[in-house]
């Protein structure tokens, strides 16, 4: 009994003995607890942006924070090259030391917040990534973060366009060019968001890497391959060696591509001419050059300016404009380059008759006519610019109604020998003539040896019938000379 008696005293002892050690243990632990929260530096195994900072101070981290960040450099790298490089200062980056070290003094709080994260701390160590605090002057940034800084050529990217080759006279597309320019507000991007990312990285290192990546340069819009840009080719070499060379005499107006081009309406794959385009260039050739029916003025033999009004003028050209749309459009298919007169109107009738004899430009006349002044009772005819002869003539009788008629007009045909007729039954007349040259209604040209005198006022009381009288050998030397179409311009 004595010896089971003497066991459980033990057991009790040894019982108080841990239990005393147990409360001394906590005693002690609790004393190092409050004492560790009393401290001023960061528990062991702390890092704060990746750096040790066991036993170091919220200021002594501060200035050790300070010297790394002050001293790291950005690199600006362009396809692997450094092109561009400085200090956070350098672009516009101050860190704010007063922030920076109430964001320490928190970190540290932290570990001391509490039991838990006080006995946390203390046996797993502590992590902490901070945004450093930065002030940014945005105008240095601007200026470090510049394509000029960079002291490298910047090449435009160019889009792919359509190349007309004068000399072939046909097109081909130049490709597109990628460039290496961009917008300076695009690397400033780059830049600050390297340098915030830099701030809050786990690291120990002190370079800021910006490498310009390929999508911030400018692109083409309008690749080789596009397809409205083939189209368009395909369209425009259907058409664009289409010319029409006008002749107007010995001057030429040129309708070239520079102007077709601009007729060219591309529906889906294919291409048309704008037939409305068409017609007003033809519309302005006839403003240009239509003189039959439009009033003519005329500088004449003698020095007087005269006028012949519309309707006065029977003499000239006219573009028909059905017919020359027509022509036109076809030789813009055929794609190649005509020369030709423009489409005219012209009279036929029994010996087809033509209207016109020839021009130089705008002048129908070309230095070529038969001029007849009834007043002065005189002829000049002109043959390509020189005077052929002139002689007095008798012109339509004034006191019998028989007038010759003023106006301009074509010569309709010549014929050799001719019997002119006219009147009635009871005042007929049937007159054999050697060279009849008419031009206006039974009125024309012809020799009367019948006369034995021309000129002066034979023509108010024993003027012809409105035919104009002629000496023989001037009517002949005419009637040799002149051709159809040509104008004979009668005027008081």
């Amino acid at each position: 009994m004595k010896g089971k008696q003497h066991s459980r005293d033990r057991a009790k002892i040894l019982l108080i003995a841990l239990v005393s050690i147990i409360i001394a243990g906590a005693a002690a632990g609790g004393i190092f607890l409050k004492v560790m929260a009393g401290t001023d530096t960061y528990f062991g195994r702390t890092k704060i942006n990746g750096y040790e900072t066991d036993g170091m101070t919220v200021d002594e981290v501060a200035d050790m924070l300070l010297e790394k960040y002050r001293g790291a450099v950005v690199e600006i790298d362009e396809n692997g090259v450094s092109k561009a490089s400085g200090t956070l200062e350098d672009f516009g980056y101050t860190i704010e030391d007063d922030r920076l070290k109430g964001l320490l003094q928190k970190a540290m709080d932290s570990q001391r917040s509490g039991f838990g994260n006080l006995v946390g701390s203390l046996i797993r160590g502590s992590a902490y990534v901070l945004q450093v605090p930065f002030t940014v002057d945005d105008a240095t940034l601007s200026s470090a973060a510049s394509r000029a800084n960079l002291n490298d050529e910047r090449i435009d990217s160019k889009d792919a366009y359509l190349y007309y080759d004068e000399s072939s006279r046909t097109y081909s597309i130049v490709p597109e060019v990628y460039g290496n320019d961009f917008e300076d507000s695009a690397l400033k991007e780059l830049v600050a968001s390297a340098i915030n990312t830099f701030t809050t990285e786990k690291q120990a290192g002190t370079l800021v890497k910006v490498e310009i990546p390929q999508e911030i340069y400018f692109k083409p819009q309008v690749l080789s391959i596009d397809p409205d840009l083939n189209t368009k080719l395909k369209v425009y070499n259907q058409f664009c060696k289409a010319e029409v060379n006008y002749q107007f005499g010995s001057q030429i107006q040129t309708l070239g591509w520079d102007t077709i081009r601009d007729w060219v309406l591309i529906n889906g794959d294919t291409g048309v001419i704008d037939e409305e385009r068409v017609t007003d260039y033809v519309i302005s050739l006839e403003e240009q050059y239509n003189t039959r029916y439009h009033t003519r003025y005329f500088h004449t033999s003698v020095g007087t300016d005269i006028e012949f009004p519309d309707y006065m003028n029977e003499y000239g050209y006219t573009i028909n404009e059905s017919g020359e749309i027509e022509k036109l459009l076809e030789n813009i298919a055929a794609n190649e380059s005509v020369t030709r007169e423009p489409v005219y109107y012209t009279v036929s009738g029994e010996y087809e008759n033509p209207v016109f004899y020839a021009r130089e430009g705008k002048d129908d006349l070309a230095g070529s006519y038969v001029e007849v002044n009834l007043s002065a009772q005189h002829l000049w005819f002109y043959k390509h610019g020189a005077l052929v002869i002139e002689s007095d003539i008798v012109s339509g009788c004034v006191a019998k109604g028989t007038e010759t008629q003023t106006g301009v007009f074509p010569l309709a045909y010549k014929e050799s020998p001719s019997v002119l007729t006219g009147g009635n039954a009871t005042n007929g007349y049937s007159t054999p003539v050697q060279y009849w040259m008419p031009f206006y209604e039974g009125q024309g040209l012809h020799d009367a040896n019948w006369r034995g005198s021309f000129g002066g006022s034979i023509y108010i009381s024993s003027g012809s019938h409105g035919c104009v009288n002629l000496p023989p050998s001037v009517a002949g030397v005419i009637y040799n000379e002149i051709e159809p179409g040509m104008a004979i311009l009668i005027y008081k």
